[in-house]
């Protein structure tokens, strides 16, 4: 009778643990969003919001092929200028706050700030906290879904320590416009660690709103990021910030029909320093954003700010000298301002060069 009580409660104990497995991956959840009501059973085939991207038609991979199932009328998930958004992202609906809002009445798998109840971190395609890539929102200032475009995408938050929690904070930029009548249609995007996983992508879409909105400054044109960061797991110790995309960008688009991004399975383009999206709110996305804009390359000077030399944060105003280092040609005038994020990328080469001047490292 122990014995078999022993093997009943050892099975119903192992399926607890193996049922969230089945719903690995991750998604933003939220009402606002296509496909919020989509289960394994809607489709021939696994198309539930968090079923990874690869290897997809245009129309299999583009808002996760769920514009047939759109959101109610009236839901919106709200973007606050110059404040912060939390998002829900999760393995399944039922770890969500929303898990009694499906078809069949769901049920609460919820276990705090955790994406994947009982479950290792790997269901959601990390080794731990350092193997993250980051995630991003983008927005496009449409209100018909059928208008949207990869080209209308423009990246506006970044959070570079995702997917980790459930509830995942993204900084909105201050000078975000309000959304044209019947809102704005916006996009979660991910693609994680090469080391915890296959090469996936992952695509949400959802309707979204602008609030407290003080600027009425468009977004620029949003272009194609670059490859530019440091990459040692690549023997790339150095970024190449001549190399980079600054100002508004095109969310990462791989490995499916119509991509923008043409790396190999094994180097990921991602969100963060690698392709020049800082961690936060991307406030440098803005039609007043430069002063001047120069299209990256190997030999390209570098973009100026275009707010006033008195706005400069106080370490690039006293460190200006090793930026002046690395410049190829000498455009910066004193009233001009660096992109701060190049600053930290500079001053290891100022180092290297005052330590080895012949550029040999031994």
């Amino acid at each position: 009778m122990m014995l078999r009580l022993l093997t009943v409660y050892t099975f119903y104990y192992t399926f607890a643990l193996i049922l969230p497995l089945v719903s690995a991956h991750s998604a933003l959840w939220h009402p606002s969003m296509w496909g919020f009501n989509v289960t394994d059973k809607t489709f021939p085939y696994d198309n539930r919001p968090v079923a990874p991207l690869r290897n997809k038609t245009f129309n299999e991979w583009w808002f996760h092929n769920h514009l047939a199932h759109p959101p109610n009328p009236g839901d919106f998930f709200e973007l606050p200028a110059g404040g912060q958004a939390t998002a829900e992202i999760a393995c399944t609906k039922d770890a969500t706050s929303f898990w009694n809002i499906a078809p069949d009445g769901g049920r609460n798998v919820q276990q705090g700030d955790n994406v994947c109840p009982n479950s290792p971190t790997l269901t959601y395609h990390t080794n731990g906290i350092d193997d993250l890539e980051g995630c991003a929102l983008a927005i496009a200032y449409k209100s018909n879904v059928e208008d949207v475009k990869p080209e209308d995408f423009t990246i506006f938050s970044v959070n570079h320590t995702c997917v980790w929690t459930r509830f995942t904070d993204f900084q909105v930029p201050t000078k975000m416009p309000e959304c044209p009548d019947g809102g704005c249609i916006c996009s979660f995007f991910w693609i994680h660690s090469p080391d915890a996983g296959g090469e996936e992508n992952y695509m949400n879409g959802f309707r979204c709103k602008i609030t407290n909105a003080t600027s009425e400054v468009a977004l620029a044109k949003p272009a194609i990021p670059r490859r530019c960061g440091e990459d040692p797991k690549n023997n790339k110790q150095f970024s190449a910030v001549q190399n980079c995309t600054y100002g508004a960008k095109q969310p990462l688009y791989w490995l499916n029909d119509n991509s923008n991004m043409f790396e190999g399975e094994h180097a990921p383009p991602v969100y963060n320093d690698l392709y020049n999206f800082a961690d936060g709110a991307q406030d440098d996305i803005f039609e007043d954003s430069y002063k001047t804009l120069p299209q990256p390359g190997v030999v390209a000077t570098l973009p100026v700010f275009a707010r006033d030399k008195d706005l400069l944060p106080p370490p690039l105003k006293t460190e200006r000298r090793f930026l002046d280092m690395f410049k190829p040609s000498n455009h910066l005038s004193e009233s001009s301002e660096v992109d701060p994020r190049l600053f930290k990328r500079y001053v290891p080469r100022y180092l290297i060069g005052m330590t080895y001047p012949s550029g040999k490292l031994n």
